[in-house]
């Protein structure tokens, strides 16, 4: 019993012991790439390819995302506000429940099971057949090429695909009310507008920025310190959408609480 107990204390011991190298590593990871991002010269062109990657090829996961959850959001509020007369604030609900939280989280749990697990696909298949190494051969800074373009332009695109879903889950949210009732595109859109502040929007803005800007740094991180094998390329994959999620839930929920307070 007492040795059982021994094991059990020394596998506890020995797991936080490896959070805490993995987040000392991440940390050392991230100060190299702000020290990266700021010398020239500046891969522009790999950039600009991988913010289409990310962001273009994108678009219609995150379209037919954003539409049903509009959709879905007004069908299920409606009886719920039905009940106290209250739906003429239906489109001033659903505005505010997805610009606040839903459109950002959801969209970023996408773009992290989507995008992340990519990028760390494909650095750890890089790492595996020692095209990283070969790069540095060349003379080519792999980190700069590689890391900071993909973080960059997840930390530039996730915004971006958040206000569209935004958009769409709007109208998703416009159809909604057109399956039980007849409204006007330009009423809703008044009701919408009239409802939405810029306390509404700025700190909701503010939050995808560092969705993304943690979206690319696990999955760059993940693919770019994969082990040598090719099952370490599946781990890598599979850890990057696994800590990206988990990173998504605890930014938000710092989010709210900041914003609990500031506003």
């Amino acid at each position: 019993m007492n040795t059982t107990f021994v094991e059990k204390k020394e596998n506890l011991i020995q797991y936080f012991k490896e959070i805490g190298e993995d987040v000392g590593n991440v940390t050392l990871f991230s100060l190299r790439f702000f020290k990266e991002a700021i010398q020239p010269p500046y891969e522009m062109k790999e950039f600009v390819k991988q913010c289409y990657i990310i962001g273009y090829k994108s678009l219609p996961l995150v379209t037919i995302t954003g539409f049903i959850m509009g959709l879905v959001l007004t069908l299920q509020s409606r009886p719920t506000l039905a009940k106290f007369g209250a739906e003429s604030w239906l489109p001033s609900m659903v505005a505010l429940s997805l610009i606040r939280e839903i459109a950002p989280v959801i969209t970023a749990l996408i773009c992290a099971g989507k995008v992340s697990s990519g990028i760390g696909a494909e650095l750890g298949s890089m790492k595996v057949t020692e095209q990283i190494d070969a790069m540095e051969v060349s003379a080519i800074n792999p980190f700069k090429y590689l890391v900071v373009t993909r973080i960059l332009a997840t930390t530039l695109m996730i915004p971006i695909l958040v206000f569209y879903a935004d958009a769409v889950g709007i109208l998703g949210g416009y159809m909604g009310m057109n399956i039980h009732s007849e409204v006007s595109l330009y009423r809703y859109l008044a009701e919408v507008l009239q409802s939405i502040k810029f306390s509404d929007i700025f700190p909701a803005t503010i939050k995808t920025f560092f969705f993304g800007f943690f979206i690319g740094m696990i999955g760059c991180y993940k693919g770019f310190n994969a082990a040598n094998g090719t099952e370490s390329v599946g781990k890598a994959a599979n850890s990057a959408v696994v800590t990206a999620s988990l990173s998504i839930f605890i930014i938000d929920m710092i989010a709210v609480q900041l914003t609990d307070l500031l506003i």
